[in-house]
């Protein structure tokens, strides 16, 4: 009983720690792969080995998640054991559609880059038309990838597959025979196409740090708002009351009733001087952005009532402490 209690914990602790990771919404053209494969089959039954058929083809991949996605494969069959007696270089073509599903991912997650070395399968149908009778036959594709991704940035791959093509409807009802498939080994060179969050691949966020950073901020900000005021109204000439110091939310440079409060006890026709500060938080050019933000909502607000603003001018950081303000300064 204590090892099933055991086994249990393991597992919820196993989910949660999954559950800290994200991985980015990808646009519709992301995850998008392209491979030019070759190979050779023979029957699967082995009776008539030779002549050994060659293939050529392509294959079109998109990758929904990290553990599935749809592959779009066209091949051209070279020879003639078990196809037709065509004298052409073509005897066949099959074009298929295939579920990918990788085993990698699936059993041992997915950390933000493929690994060097990765197991997929390759399940699907297809379309099988043999040139020399015109016939069409429903195929079937079963089979597996390994691949393995080259590269920093593994954008490259080279695919070793072994399946069997099934020819499902050769003779009358739909069935897997051994005596209408081919059994096929295959070699693919893979591009993964780079997307739109700049690798080539699915990107991951850690939720778990990204919430401690979150609350490391929430509490310092928590901390200093006492000395927000003492720093920055120590700096106002002494004829400005505390009203003229207009607060904003964090982050943010639009005024809210409380500020348009403050900013209504200035006189139509005064005159005044607008500095705008921010918060530590963010680089230094997104602060100078966001200070000089504050500053013109103050300034055009102002101007609205009706007072003339000689300047505003957004100062970014000043000191150490927290001035998530604008101060306004009467002429």
């Amino acid at each position: 009983m204590k090892k099933i209690i055991l086994m249990f914990a393991l597992l919820v602790s196993a989910v949660m720690s999954n559950a800290q990771t994200a991985i980015q919404t990808s646009n519709a053209l992301d995850n998008i792969s392209i491979g030019i494969t070759g190979g050779v089959s023979t029957p699967l039954d082995f009776n008539s080995m030779f002549p050994i058929n060659p293939n050529v083809g392509l294959k079109i991949q998109k990758n929904f998640t990290p553990d599935f996605g749809i592959q779009l494969e066209g091949l051209a069959i070279l020879n003639d054991n078990h196809f037709s007696d065509l004298k052409t270089a073509v005897k066949a073509t099959n074009v298929g559609v295939n579920g990918v599903l990788n085993l990698s991912n699936i059993f041992f997650g997915y950390n933000g880059k493929p690994r060097v070395f990765e197991i997929n399968t390759v399940t699907g149908l297809g379309w099988l038309h043999n040139w020399n009778t015109s016939a069409n036959n429903l195929t079937g594709k079963t089979g597996i990838d390994f691949a393995f991704n080259l590269g920093k940035a593994r954008a490259h791959s080279i695919v070793i597959t072994p399946a069997v093509y099934w020819n499902l409807n050769k003779i009358a009802d739909v069935k897997f025979n051994k005596h209408d498939a081919q059994l096929a080994l295959n070699v693919s060179y893979v591009y993964h196409f780079k997307t739109s969050n700049g690798t080539h691949h699915f990107k991951t966020y850690d939720i778990g740090a990204m919430q401690n950073e979150i609350e490391r901020l929430n509490y310092e900000l928590s901390t200093k708002p006492k000395e927000v005021i003492r720093e920055i109204v120590k700096k106002v000439p002494s004829k400005i009351s505390e009203k003229e110091v207009v607060f904003f939310a964090f982050d943010s440079s639009n005024l809210e009733d409380s500020s348009k409060d403050v900013l209504n006890t200035i006189k139509e026709g005064s005159t005044v001087t607008i500095t705008g500060f921010a918060s530590p938080e963010g680089t230094a050019e997104h602060n100078l952005k966001l200070s000089q933000d504050r500053a013109d909502a103050v300034k055009n607000y102002l101007e609205s009532r009706g007072v003339k603003v000689e300047s505003a001018q957004g100062m970014g950081v000043q000191g150490e402490a927290t001035n998530r303000v604008v101060i306004v300064r009467l002429k």
